[in-house]
């Protein structure tokens, strides 16, 4: 296993847990629809979809908030995150439309 090429720290802890717990929580939410609208049998998918539609945020929240901690500081979590939020808002929006 090869080292980070930046030491671990535990400064800006504040910067990276509210990045994880904000924009991850909008993350989840957006895989959660992107799912749901293009998942198995589109958007009513039946019952069983819809419960894993539902349950699917928290595990993805978790994850994500678990994570955070591994970039270098605040500013890069709060930068990634966001960007990946951005993407996956823009496929849900943009591909509603383009496909429905």
């Amino acid at each position: 296993m090869t080292p980070l090429p930046y030491a671990l720290s535990s400064k800006n802890w504040i910067g990276k847990a509210s990045a994880g717990a904000i924009l991850g929580f909008s993350f989840a939410i957006a895989l959660s629809g992107l799912l749901a609208w293009f998942g198995p049998g589109g958007l009513l998918g039946g019952i069983n979809k819809l419960q894993v539609n539902m349950w699917l945020v928290s595990p993805v929240w978790v994850a994500v908030l678990s994570v955070c901690f591994l970039f270098k500081n605040g500013w890069s979590a709060w930068m990634w995150l966001g960007l990946l939020n951005c993407i996956c808002f823009g496929a849900l929006y943009g591909g509603r439309f383009l496909f429905f």
